[in-house]
């Protein structure tokens, strides 16, 4: 019986050629951010706007009275805000 090896390198030839190399991974594209603000919310952000304006003009009072030292401070006043806000809950 004679076996004839010069046969199994063309097998293996062969199996090498079979092996698939894996596709290369694509990656899906993103979506950029969006940002949608209702028509509510606007309106809510532009009266805000305003209040700030307004808040802003008082501080600057109040500061330039602090500076000058003619702000004086309620005490009566201050006491009965601490008072509601610790035991009128």
């Amino acid at each position: 019986m004679n076996i004839d090896k010069t046969n199994a390198s063309s097998f293996i030839q062969s199996y090498q050629k079979m092996q698939v190399t894996p596709a290369a991974k694509t990656k899906p594209l993103q979506k950029e951010d969006e940002l949608q603000i209702s028509n509510q919310a606007k309106a809510m952000f532009e009266k805000n706007a305003n209040v700030d304006i307004e808040r802003q003009e008082k501080i600057k009072l109040l500061k330039a009275q602090v500076q000058s030292g003619e702000y004086e401070v309620n005490s009566n006043k201050v006491a009965e805000q601490v008072f509601k806000f610790w035991f009128d809950k």
